[in-house]
């Protein structure tokens, strides 16, 4: 499976910078609000990069290691413009997707985290980018070996399954149809809207991707995170993709 052949002409249409100012190693929230939550207090020497259509790129190091976080927007078709560019334009080497999600098993809380072990996504979205028929797309194995080992050593509990990438807010549709048709043997335990995009294009690549998921909302309880909650109190998830992401 390859990348889609770009012209030599062209040039990063999103983002806006030289391609040393973005480090081989990204964090990447959805909301770029969150991006420069995440820089200001988990970077030292953090420096906007890149701020074209207000999707906002930082870099600086984290415990002296260089790292950037940039923000994907919401939806496959925005991450996989962002997770494009910087693995064609700005050859980054790996992606750490810090998103959050609803839960769609019994079991998950707010606040859980998910480690996603592979997505599915019902639409055309992988035949539209490289002619792939596939619907499901899978993350680095050895990056999610990574992310678990940091999550023993600190006594972190996170939840391991399959996620939906879902076309539509999952509150705001009806999923329950598009649940009946996933395929017989796999249990999805969570839904969000970016993931599929993201391993799907970075194994094209040959490049490497996570995705941990912050549980928000759920089909089976009550609580809800608040807008304000959702971008400044997904610290543990945080913390753990910048420690795993040099491993």
């Amino acid at each position: 499976m390859k990348p889609p052949v770009v012209p030599q002409h062209i040039q990063s249409a999103h983002i806006d910078c030289d391609k040393d100012q973005i480090a081989p190693y990204v964090i990447m929230p959805g909301d770029p609000l969150r991006a420069k939550y995440i820089a200001e207090k988990f970077l030292d020497d953090a420096q906007l990069v890149s701020r074209a259509r207000n999707m906002f790129a930082y870099t600086g190091t984290y415990q002296g290691k260089r790292v950037s976080v940039m923000g994907s927007g919401m939806g496959m078709p925005s991450m996989s413009i962002y997770a494009f560019e910087l693995f064609h334009f700005f050859g980054v080497e790996k992606i750490i997707r810090v998103g959050t999600c609803g839960g769609l098993i019994p079991e998950l809380n707010v606040p859980d985290i998910i480690l996603a072990t592979e997505s599915y996504n019902e639409g055309s979205f992988a035949y539209s980018y490289n002619g792939d028929p596939t619907h499901f797309a899978y993350p680095s194995k050895e990056l999610n070996e990574k992310i678990q080992s940091v999550a023993k050593k600190n006594g972190k509990h996170i939840y391991l399954g399959t996620v939906m990438s879902t076309e539509q807010f999952g509150f705001y549709s009806d999923n329950e149809h598009v649940l009946a048709r996933v395929p017989s043997g796999t249990n999805i335990i969570g839904e969000e809207m970016e993931s599929f995009a993201l391993f799907h294009i970075a194994s094209s690549f040959q490049r490497e991707a996570a995705c941990l998921l912050t549980v928000v909302d759920s089909k089976y309880h009550d609580a809800f995170m608040s807008i304000e909650q959702r971008e400044k109190s997904l610290d543990e998830m945080i913390l753990l993709a910048l420690e795993a992401i040099f491993l």
